[in-house]
């Protein structure tokens, strides 16, 4: 009698290709983690680039140019081109007078990605010059 014990039995099999499945679905978890990550991120950095033009168009204006709107600022919608689509973000732009001689112009945008609202928020100081 032959005994021949070279090679994998159907157990073996089985529990190598379990571990093996583990470790797949592991990996492709990690990958779907860091791609969303990734994603969020971006959509935070348009954020940051739309508040930030729209903060400059503010500052370049004259002081007298900047009209106040107090606390109940209108919202607008704003469309930006992000990953071959369009992405819907809501400015709301504030302008308050502090001083005879200086305005706040607070900007804050906000966004949904995967039924979560993030915002983001700006500030700025604007004054005139005395004459």
């Amino acid at each position: 009698m032959i005994n021949n014990s070279s090679g994998f039995t159907l157990v073996e099999f089985v529990v190598a290709t379990f571990i093996l499945m583990i470790g797949m679905l592991g990996m492709l978890q990690g990958i779907n983690l860091a791609m969303e990550k990734s994603v969020a991120t971006s959509l935070r950095n348009e954020a940051v680039a739309l508040v930030d033009e729209r903060m400059m168009t503010k500052r370049s204006k004259a002081f007298v140019n900047i009209s106040t709107s107090g606390a109940s600022a209108p919202t607008v919608s704003v469309s930006r081109y992000f990953r071959g689509l369009f992405k819907n973000y809501s400015v709301q732009e504030i302008v308050n007078l502090t001083t005879p001689n200086s305005k706040e112009i607070i900007l804050n945008v906000s966004w949904k990605y995967k039924n979560k609202r993030s915002t983001h928020s700006v500030s700025s100081i604007v004054s005139s010059t005395p004459q």
